[in-house]
């Protein structure tokens, strides 16, 4: 059974940081691409970064490169997203999304039900 777990999520003023986990269990790690997506209310989902577990390769959306980072425990099976100098419009539901045995990662973000398992979600709210 897959289990992708999210936790990190909270509530920091805008300039902060939080630093978002995502264990992964049901399915083998190493060979997948990982990826993390924002939803605020109203708004259309978007993907954030993404990860080629095999690789390390690491793709980020334009309004967060330079401030986030996406990193993982291939010992733990876990995929991290370090979020630094966070803004307002930060402000989303985070979900940790998975597609083993990928080939790549590459265009990942842009096709988010190319995803087969996804978590509960983790919330991350900035104030100003």
């Amino acid at each position: 059974q897959v289990q992708l777990v999210e936790s990190g999520g909270g509530s920091v003023q805008a300039g902060g940081s939080l630093r978002l986990s995502c264990a992964a269990s049901g399915f083998t790690y190493i060979g997948s691409c990982m990826a993390w997506f924002r939803q605020a209310p109203g708004k259309e989902r978007e993907g954030v970064s993404s990860i080629y577990t095999s690789s390390g390769r690491a793709r980020y959306t334009d309004s967060v490169s330079g401030r986030f980072t996406i990193s993982q425990d291939s010992a733990k099976n876990t995929a991290y997203l370090e979020m630094n100098r966070l803004k307002p419009e930060d402000s989303a539901m985070y979900y940790c999304a998975a597609i083993p045995g990928a080939a790549s990662c590459l265009t990942a973000l842009s096709r988010p039900r190319t995803f087969r398992f996804w978590g509960q979600g983790t919330q991350v709210t900035v104030s100003s």
